[in-house]
């Protein structure tokens, strides 16, 4: 989950590595460090416990001379954030420094056979196992030196190496962890996510698992960490504008993420809908004797996308008749599953790197299932070992939480249910076409719901005086109550649940009183008079209620402590805006209580260590 950089060009690395490590401090904030070689070799390394800002505070008024380097901002996993487990690594005698993003899971052995080897460590984590290794295998050749540290290494990496003893060298490395090369004009860059280098080059070579670039002044060559094979990388062009990747004059990123969400659902939609209501995916045709076997789907899926696979199956189920389970991925390998080649398996990832999700996939095609990635990184190891892919075309979202990416994949999981209805033929055509009205109807909807967010402003400092919120709804807006109480437990830090509102007699009604908010969506559908029931409940409890509505309905008034009025969509549709309104809830209560919405604590964008 860390953000890490390296660059080899002409240009002086320092000002590049701080400004790229600005742009990744979204995959974690705990410390900050860089690593610069002179013309000679000569290393200097800077890094602190802390944000980036804090990293800018300590290289204040010093420049690190030199034009190839790397750069890292960590979520810590082995050790606490500090000083001395920040990266870069590096070895006893400060030749090889390594910065890592990842787990090693077999670094407690080797620091016993390094440290019975003589070796010194400085560190608590995982990470500085690396270049120790690199120095013991080290005779006079740091490619070799570096595959053969890296064929040591169990679990997830992408590392970045260098080395005084090749001051025009540049080495990176992946396994189960992101890594990209940027190309630019004679000059290369290294990195974690894509956003890091768009100012700089929107051509990316992408490495493949188990793939390490050696870069030098000529270019990288890509070969396999296994047996130095060569391989012929792929190459994409970026279509993301940088200033996508900035905040245009927002206070935050996730302010700007949550009033892009009605052009990234129609972005999602465009090209795939058709007005007859057949859905139709660039990337994803499977041969239709493979579909034609498919009875069950299963879906996996992480925090919010998770919450989107719920959504996904009320949809799918619905539209083509076709049972469907939705597992949280980091449960999915532990236990006994029904995979097979009759089964279509969905994996939703922002990232297309969420660890989990990723095992999850490898083990459903090894059991025979086809499997499609839901993603919104098109050069992603989702993207790349899925038989199909789903592009969520939401385009880049900083901000730790989701929001744009998850009504994308909302969106893209009811296109899925069409587009299987359509094999299916489950649907009949006016039926088709009404799914395609209102799926089209989802932007305009949200557009109005976020130039409404002055008085949502005023009702999350309400919900930021209490200790805990419960979200409720039913059908296939208990999704939308789950993701909706993530939000506020994410950015925050308040105690927050999801639940059915039928279940509130089950168990949840004893915590009700006035000091209990109740977020309850109660918007048109077939449950909507058994919200009422739920909600005339919860307000004989004394607990404050803020009901979401479909406008025009005046039923809730006089039982609802405050109504939110929401434009009136289709059922199957309705999560897509009503969780806009619990991310504008959440995001102002946190606002109030002086929490970071973008990088909350202990958090990071994409959870790459399982």
């Amino acid at each position: 989950m860390c953000g890490i950089i390296g660059y080899l060009g002409p240009q002086a690395a320092e000002p590049i590595l701080l400004e790229s490590l600005r742009r990744l401090e979204y995959r974690g904030y705990d410390s900050a460090g860089i690593a610069v070689l002179d013309r000679q070799g000569a290393p200097t390394s800077v890094k602190c416990e802390g944000k980036v800002a804090a990293l800018l505070e300590r290289l204040e008024g010093r420049s690190l001379p030199g034009q190839v380097g790397m750069g890292h901002t960590r979520w810590a996993t082995h050790g606490r954030p500090s000083e001395i487990n920040a990266h870069p690594h590096t070895d006893c005698d400060g030749r090889f420094y390594v910065i890592h993003n990842g787990i090693i899971e077999n670094f407690q052995e080797l620091r016993e056979e390094l440290l019975a080897a003589g070796h010194r460590f400085l560190s608590e984590g995982d990470t500085e196992v690396i270049p120790h290794l690199i120095e013991q295998a080290y005779a006079g050749d740091l490619v070799d030196a570096t595959r053969t540290a890296l064929r040591r290494l169990r679990g997830a990496f992408a590392v970045v190496v260098l080395g005084s003893t090749d001051p025009d060298t540049l080495i990176g490395a992946r396994l189960n962890a992101p890594l990209v090369v940027g190309v630019g004009e004679r000059e290369w860059f290294l990195c974690s996510d894509i956003p890091a280098i768009l100012p700089y080059t929107r051509q990316v070579l992408v490495l493949g698992e188990g793939e390490m670039a050696v870069i030098s002044p000529v270019g990288p060559v890509v070969s396999t960490i296994a047996d130095g094979a060569e391989v012929e990388p792929r190459v994409i062009r970026v279509e993301w504008d940088v200033l996508a990747a900035q905040k245009g004059g927002y206070p935050t990123f996730m302010r700007k993420e949550m009033d892009e969400q009605p052009a990234a659902v129609e972005n999602a939609l465009r090209g795939r809908l058709l007005d007859s209501g057949e859905v139709r995916f660039p990337d994803w045709d499977p041969p239709p004797a493979v579909a034609a076997g498919w009875t069950r789907v299963r879906i996996v899926g992480a925090g919010s996308a998770y919450y989107a696979g719920l959504v996904a199956k009320y949809a799918i189920e619905e539209l083509s008749g076709i049972p469907v389970e939705v597992e949280t991925a980091s449960e999915f390998r532990y236990r006994p599953t029904v995979v097979d080649a009759r089964t279509l398996t969905v994996a939703i990832s922002q990232s297309g790197e969420t660890a989990d999700t990723l095992a999850a996939a490898r083990e459903s095609r090894a059991r025979g299932s086809h499997v499609v990635a839901l993603t919104n990184v098109v050069a992603s190891s989702l993207a790349l070992e899925a038989d199909g892919v789903v592009n969520l075309h939401a385009g880049p979202e900083i901000g730790v939480v989701a929001t744009k990416t998850f009504v994308t994949q909302a969106a893209c999981g009811i296109l899925l249910g069409l587009h299987l209805a359509g094999r299916a033929k489950s649907l009949d055509r006016p039926a088709a076409r009404a799914v395609v009205a209102g799926l089209r109807a989802v932007a305009p909807a949200q557009r109005l719901v976020l130039a409404g967010a002055e008085r949502l402003a005023v009702l999350g400092g309400v919900i930021a005086d209490h200790p805990a919120v419960l979200f409720i709804g039913r059908g296939i807006n208990y999704p939308t109550a789950l993701e909706g109480a993530l939000k506020l437990k994410e950015i925050s830090y308040q105690h927050a649940e999801g639940y059915p509102a039928g279940e509130l007699k089950h168990g949840p009604i004893a915590l009700l009183d006035r000091s209990m908010p109740v977020v309850a969506f109660a918007t048109a559908g077939r449950t909507r008079d058994k919200m009422r029931s739920n909600i005339e409940q919860v307000r004989a409890r004394q607990s404050p209620v803020i009901a979401i509505v479909s406008a025009g309905d005046d039923s809730l008034r006089g039982v609802a402590t405050e109504l939110i009025s929401v434009p009136e969509v289709p059922e199957l549709v309705s999560p897509m805006v009503n969780v806009v309104v619990a991310q504008l809830l959440a995001y102002h209560a946190a606002l109030v209580r002086g929490c970071d919405v973008d990088q909350p604590r202990n958090l990071a964008k994409s959870v790459t260590v399982e």
